[in-house]
């Protein structure tokens, strides 16, 4: 279940929010005015979020690491090294 609730009516009921997040698993959607700015969520619910957005970035990354490699494919471990330490020379000046 969400509900919402506006900054000034959240100073109030503090305590009466927290209790229901916590107790009956509600999430609060906060807001000023309308313009919704932050949630209140069961932990349960926020480490879910997180194993969510780690899974995502680690499939980005896995993702981006295969393009790498099919990019890179054609270079042999010697060329990338030679590359490398001529980038570096470049670099040192």
């Amino acid at each position: 279940m969400q509900k919402t609730i506006d900054f000034n009516d959240l100073e109030s009921s503090c305590h009466a929010v927290l209790e229901e997040v916590a107790e009956s698993h509600t999430s609060f959607v906060l807001t000023r005015g309308r313009q919704p700015t932050a949630a209140l969520v069961p932990y349960e619910d926020f480490l879910r979020l997180q194993k969510l957005s780690e899974r995502r970035i680690l499939q980005r990354f896995d993702e981006t690491r295969a393009r790498i490699r099919e990019r890179t494919a054609r270079f042999s471990d010697e060329e990338v090294a030679a590359d490398v330490a001529a980038d570096r020379r470049e670099l040192a000046g």
